[in-house]
């Protein structure tokens, strides 16, 4: 299945650091499926994308750069190039295993709309039976904003919409709509998909829950779920880290340095990027994280599915079976039979920097 990443530092990085040169990029991870828990989909290779907003203020405000392709992304040498070439201190990155929709270039993420960007790692379950009930919801300006045949399209276009019922203007160019209604649309924009699934499906038995791992910005704020439309089954995995300063330690092999206490650079991944067990930190399932300038925040998604026990056991199996469970990958010197944070069915505890609230 799909894999993301997101970077947000005070000072700018090349990207080649985060899609190109370390061992388990996220790149690497596109077709090196000897680090992952799944074998359903060996490689991720129905196109990738990557946006970054440019340094420049003046065109930071014509919202992110975006590149995407249809050619599996670790043999794209524009890439590559580019990856060389390019800093910057916000930047979404995806990779794409279909599941729904043709393989084109307006079905590869990340999404943007001016100076908001969006991108998806799941799946919603029999879309095909809620997709006319959320077309009629939204304004004609998001339907028509739709070019791919993608779910996860169509879930950007609700949230656009939803944003704009919250009294926001998602034209705007500022790119500063608050992390209070950012979070707020897109949890209302997750209580819209649950409520109309579960009505669809009603009568059912044994149907898959919706995954829905969604990740937005607006240029200064992150937000981003780790959900699952089950009281017991464990979400796509999502881990974040933050220190000083991500560092490249030998050729390939990169680590979070912690040099003080402050959180100049923070990243989102599905699956981590070093090596390194303590680098990484599990975000709870059914949960939302939000980058606040360079502070983390947690908060709990309570609903039907909340779990009120955190040290409940959630069942990985379902992930697992799609390709989404990525495990902290272990260096070659080191045995590759250690268990991954995931499959101990639950997170590991908060750092210090994270809060939840």
């Amino acid at each position: 299945m799909c894999r993301f990443l997101i970077f947000k530092g005070k000072e700018p990085i090349r990207l080649s650091h985060l899609l190109t040169r370390p061992a388990h990029s996220i790149i690497n991870q596109s077709f090196d499926s000897r680090l992952r828990l799944d074998r359903r989909r060996p490689v991720n290779g129905d196109g990738f994308g990557v946006a970054y907003y440019p340094l420049d203020s003046e065109l930071d405000q014509d919202g992110p750069c975006i590149f995407k392709a249809i050619t599996p992304a670790w043999n794209n040498q524009n890439l590559s190039t580019l990856a060389e070439k390019t800093k910057s201190d916000l930047i979404f990155a995806h990779v794409r295993a279909s599941t729904y929709g043709v393989l084109s270039e307006t079905n590869c993420h990340p999404f943007t709309y001016h100076n908001l960007c969006f991108m998806h790692n799941g799946g919603i379950t029999n879309f095909y039976k809620i997709k006319r009930k959320l077309l009629n919801h939204i304004n004609d300006e998001y339907l028509n904003f739709i070019q791919g045949s993608t779910d996860s399209e169509c879930a950007f276009a609700l949230f656009l919409d939803t944003l704009e019922k919250l009294g926001e203007d998602p034209k705007r160019q500022d790119g500063n709509f608050g992390h209070n209604q950012l979070r707020k649309a897109l949890l209302k924009t997750i209580e819209y998909i649950k409520d109309w699934t579960n009505e669809a499906n009603k009568g059912e038995e044994h149907v898959e829950p919706s995954l829905l791992n969604f990740a937005i910005t607006d240029s200064s704020t992150v937000v981003v779920s780790r959900y699952i439309a089950s009281k017991t089954d464990e979400a796509a995995s999502l881990h974040f880290s933050c220190g000083s300063s991500f560092v490249e330690t030998a050729p390939g092999e990169y680590r979070m340095e912690r040099l003080d206490r402050n959180q100049d650079v923070i990243m989102v991944a599905s699956e981590p990027l070093t090596f390194e067990r303590g680098d990484w930190t599990a975000v709870p399932t059914n949960s939302v994280l939000t980058i606040k300038k360079q502070t983390i925040l947690l908060h709990p998604i309570i609903d039907e599915y909340y779990q009120q026990d955190p040290l409940y056991l959630r069942n990985s199996s379902l992930a697992e079976s799609k390709g989404l469970m990525g495990s902290v990958p272990v260096a070659k010197s080191v045995e590759r039979n250690v268990p991954p944070l995931e499959r101990e069915g639950r997170s590991r505890p908060f750092s210090a920097s994270a809060h939840m609230v």
